[in-house]
């Protein structure tokens, strides 16, 4: 999946007249090592220990070309930062998201993905992309 993505990004720079940068390959490659919806200032502050020649506007441009060619999204979950996950083809699930500590836990679910499409057919609506945010508190802050 890595090389796939690696790929694409290699793909999607060349297509756009881009130069492929050395700063550009650690980003990508520390971006698809997290698993976590990473936000700039995370990138940066866990790109700058090992190489502090990598500026913050360099891993913010270089994180809306990873949207920009594909192997990324973009989430607001109205707490003031953008966050970045890995966009995987055919994959789909929602967010709980906390709203004290703004954990973030990815689920899936067949009941409510067929539900969506349910509603969706009865209002003669085609659904080409959807959401589902759920905000309240996570374990650890309810208690």
């Amino acid at each position: 999946m890595k090389r796939t993505k690696k790929k694409i990004f290699r793909d999607f720079v060349s297509r756009k007249g881009l130069k492929s940068t050395r700063q550009r390959d650690i980003i990508l490659d520390a971006f698809l090592c997290s698993n976590q919806h990473i936000s700039t200032d995370e990138l940066y502050l866990k790109l700058r220990a090992k190489h502090p020649n990598i500026g913050y506007a360099t891993v913010y441009r270089t994180l809306k070309l990873f949207v920009e060619a594909g192997i990324a999204r973009e989430f607001h979950f109205g707490d003031g930062q953008t966050r970045y996950e890995h966009l995987i083809k055919g994959d789909h699930h929602d967010h709980l998201v906390c709203t004290r500590c703004s954990a973030i836990t990815q689920f899936a679910n067949e009941t409510i993905e067929k539900l969506q499409e349910e509603i969706a057919a009865s209002h003669g609506f085609l659904i080409e992309t959807h959401k589902l945010e759920l905000y309240g508190l996570c374990p650890c802050c309810r208690k």
